[in-house]
């Protein structure tokens, strides 16, 4: 089984990263097809196929991976649409925003069985949260083989096309807003004296505990805040004061401000 991927930018590259970490796919069955020199030889010390022609990379994958910007997505699948074969590959398409309606519109006949994907750039640390919608007439193990791929790259959710934006919001943009939450609170932690790397470090130590305990322990978050929240306590002033300044809505109006 070949797999290429089309368009090696921040999201396609991770996703690269992630492929050659993972065990899915021999790193010689992985081709990387992008227009920068410096991107196709990085990639090429790691044992992959590399091209800068898409169509070349196309002909011969099983799977096909367009990872470009979304106003790139239709120029990228006419320049290949010659060179698929709907009845040998499957087509993934990693692009906020562009429709299964438009990439059936472009391709026509040639449309292979098509997902749309949404993953987040934690995918090359094999930690991202995926969003797989399968367009149209697809099979049962096709899906299964699409979502095996994502499972080992982190964790996957079915979900319908409808949804995709709004997975968009909540877990592509949402590792942002989190890393912005890292870097206030680090900043945080220098006013109240930490060094500022010792700052991070006492930040992400303390998330990746929160959401290893809310993994094993199962509890709402606010269940599991109650366990760390004594009357009187220093959490709780901590907190209020937070949610004075609008904290849970802020995080709320920024993801809703994702699906405009």
């Amino acid at each position: 089984m070949k797999i290429a991927v089309i368009g090696a930018g921040a999201m396609g590259g991770a996703t690269v990263e992630g492929l050659i970490k993972g065990t899915q796919f021999k790193n010689e069955d992985i081709t990387v097809a992008d227009p920068s020199e410096a991107v196709i030889k990085k990639f090429a010390k790691t044992g992959v196929s590399v091209t800068t022609d898409n169509k070349l990379a196309a002909e011969s994958a099983d799977i096909v991976c367009v990872v470009v910007k979304p106003w790139l997505v239709e120029r990228v699948l006419t320049d290949i649409k010659p060179e698929l074969d709907p009845k040998k590959q499957l087509l993934i398409v990693i692009a906020a925003g562009v429709s299964s309606e438009c990439i059936k519109g472009w391709l026509g006949d040639n449309c292979p069985p098509l997902f749309l994907v949404i993953p987040n750039i934690a995918i090359a640390e094999m930690a991202s949260m995926t969003f797989i919608a399968a367009c149209g007439d697809v099979a049962q193990d096709q899906t299964e083989r699409v979502k095996a791929i994502f499972d080992e790259m982190g964790t996957t959710l079915l979900t319908d096309e409808q949804h995709l934006a709004a997975g968009t919001t909540l877990a592509s943009c949402g590792i942002a807003y989190a890393m912005r939450y890292i870097r206030a609170a680090s900043e945080g932690g220098v006013e109240l004296g930490f060094k500022a790397d010792d700052a991070k470090q006492i930040v992400m130590q303390t998330m990746k505990g929160a959401v290893e305990l809310l993994e094993a322990s199962g509890l709402h978050p606010e269940a599991a805040i109650d366990l760390v929240t004594t009357p009187g306590g220093v959490t709780i002033k901590g907190l209020n004061e937070m949610e004075h300044a609008g904290f849970t809505s802020a995080v709320i109006r920024g993801l809703k401000a994702g699906l405009k």
